[in-house]
């Protein structure tokens, strides 16, 4: 039985009979192929990728798995359509609060034509694209059982400046993220962004990865970040995930490094950085507040 995607943040959408993916209930992901050749392009970058032995094993997490094409009704109602095959990201996630975040200051691929290029720019000087190197493209936070989760808008996330990017990753690991509350507490930044295999630690090895491969230049891709929130809340070990997604615009690296990529994901572990820092100076301050002033340990918790 094939449905729509419940934890989808960005893209298109199955929705009012509108063309999007499907996932099912045995963790995979359908998406449809795109038309002008873009389909055909992201196919072909997984067959070439699942292949090349320049990529080392340990960067091949960070990408979904792709199990080929298949031939699908589409959601639209409009007949059959060859669709990708992958790995549903969020299928092992219960309640998972995700961000997906376009990586780059540069968002259209080489040989796009003059009016995509514009349209590419328009909206990159629009958002944080430019001044960042990176955007929130979508994203929900799981507030609890009786809040449910917050989605904002897809004008609402264009809207995003620099001041709302670092709020938001502030408000994404905290306890605190209710609409509403301006004093995110950022207590699960310790677990989810800085603890080992954390989020940061993640980052870092996919950027060490970056610094030298010049076999492929990610174009318009995102980067998913995920975790379950409710576990972290009960005291359990936190597996916090990152993937790369859409690679419609993947193009050779023909031995030159991806700067535009490698730029924006350090601006990105700049900003995490900056939060983890600020959690643990606050967790270092109560400490020191309290009547008992216990022990900060590296982490940033107190004991």
């Amino acid at each position: 039985m094939l449905k729509v995607p419940e934890h989808q943040v960005a893209g298109h959408l199955a929705i009012d009979g509108k063309l999007g993916p499907l996932v099912d209930d045995s963790g995979r992901f359908y998406k449809p192929l795109q038309g002008d050749g873009r389909g055909n392009k992201e196919l072909a970058f997984y067959e070439s990728f699942s292949s090349d032995t320049r990529v080392p094993d340990h960067i091949r997490k960070y990408f979904p798995v792709c199990y080929g094409s298949q031939l699908l009704e589409a959601s639209n109602g409009s007949g059959l359509l060859h669709h990708l095959v992958l790995q549903d990201i969020v299928s092992s996630h219960r309640n998972p609060s995700i961000m997906d975040v376009k990586i780059g200051s540069r968002t259209w691929y080489p040989e796009a034509s003059d009016n995509y290029i514009q349209k590419c720019l328009e909206k990159d000087r629009r958002t944080t694209t430019v001044s960042l190197g990176f955007r929130i493209a979508g994203l929900q936070l799981y507030e609890g059982k009786e809040s449910g989760y917050w989605r904002p808008g897809r004008k609402e996330v264009q809207s995003f400046t620099v001041y709302n990017v670092r709020s938001i990753l502030r408000r994404f690991v905290s306890s605190n993220s209710s609409i509403g509350n301006e004093n995110s507490d950022c207590s699960f930044a310790p677990s989810i962004y800085g603890r080992s295999a954390g989020i940061l630690e993640q980052l870092l090895e996919l950027k060490a990865w970056f610094e030298d491969q010049t076999i492929y230049h990610f174009h318009s891709c995102s980067l998913l970040i995920l975790f379950d929130k409710e576990s972290v809340s009960k005291g359990s070990a936190p597996v916090p995930e990152i993937k790369l997604i859409d690679f419609a615009h993947v193009v050779e690296g023909k031995g030159v490094i991806d700067h535009n990529f490698l730029g924006g994901l350090c601006s990105l572990i700049k900003f995490v950085s900056e939060v983890l820092s600020d959690s643990k100076e606050s967790s270092i301050k109560d400490c020191v507040e309290s009547e008992k002033p216990g022990i900060c340990t590296d982490n940033g918790n107190c004991q």
